[in-house]
């Protein structure tokens, strides 16, 4: 003999439960999977901005201190009509090198033994280098130099240890090498601001 069982169907109130429950779920999923979708759009935009128009690069060594210190780390605006006293960051030997601008094609560079930086024959300010720090450093073209048309004659901040466009081996920087403008330090936070 069977045994029978007790069914009961669902109440009405049941099923509006289940009802919403499944809705809420299918919602649930639909917005996670759009917000997934947004989320790749926007680092995928973000990951073109930082490559194709600022890109973001971190310090290393000390060529540039106390402007910058190793571990800071900068964002480069790309493009071009660069001026003297501007930080560049450029290729070279498959690194990239951050310096100053100090002169600009067909301008004439002189450097007395003091480290006393002439351009066209004016001595330049350079506020921003540490006390002590003009050095003629690392210093083997011949003085004065005339800086070839499309290129940027580049010096680091910290002059007795940089090598830059005083030196043969770095030379001048064209702009085909250049990655950008460095225009603000996000870190450290504590010092973060326009370079």
């Amino acid at each position: 003999m069977e045994q029978e069982q007790n069914y009961s169907p669902p109440t009405r109130e049941q099923l509006e439960r289940e009802l919403e429950r499944v809705k809420y779920r299918q919602g649930y999923l639909k917005a996670l999977r759009g917000t997934v979708a947004i989320l790749i759009v926007v680092a995928a935009i973000a990951v073109i901005v930082a490559t194709m128009m600022f890109p973001v690069l971190r310090i290393y060594g000390s060529s540039m201190t106390p402007t910058l210190e190793e571990g800071n780390i900068v964002v480069a605006l790309k493009g071009t009509g660069y001026e003297r006293g501007d930080l560049i960051a450029f290729y070279y030997n498959n690194k990239i090198l951050v310096k100053r601008v100090i002169a600009l094609p067909g301008e004439w560079v002189n450097i007395d033994e003091k480290g006393r930086v002439y351009i066209n024959d004016i001595l330049q300010e350079e506020d921003y280098l540490a006390d002590g720090e003009k050095d003629k450093g690392e210093c083997d073209i011949e003085l004065p130099y005339q800086v070839p048309e499309g290129r940027l004659f580049v010096m680091g901040d910290h002059r007795s240890i940089s090598i830059d466009s005083r030196s043969s081996t770095i030379g001048c920087v064209s702009e085909e090498q250049i990655v950008g403008r460095l225009l603000l330090k996000i870190w450290p936070f504590t010092g973060a601001g326009p370079v």
